[in-house]
């Protein structure tokens, strides 16, 4: 399966190959070169474990509403 590349870089990647590996828009890609010298499209996998970073995401509360920001601004509270 031949295709072009564009004058940014980009190449369409053909539907019958998206469809093989499941490749979806968001879908994480990579390029890895083998052994022999070829490049490979492989589908990048989830980790198992979030990282310790993502473990923390999301953690640091509700937080104020905009009314409440002002209002202590304004040494309402």
């Amino acid at each position: 399966m031949a295709t072009t590349v564009t004058s940014k870089g980009q190449v369409t990647i053909p539907k019958r190959v998206r469809e093989l590996l499941g490749i979806r828009p968001g879908t994480v890609i990579d390029f890895e070169r083998i052994e022999d010298g070829r490049v490979v499209l492989v589908k990048v996998r989830k980790k198992t474990s979030p990282t310790r970073f993502a473990r923390l995401r999301g953690h640091a509360g509700k937080g104020l509403s905009t009314a409440e920001i002002m209002a202590m601004t304004r040494g309402e509270r």
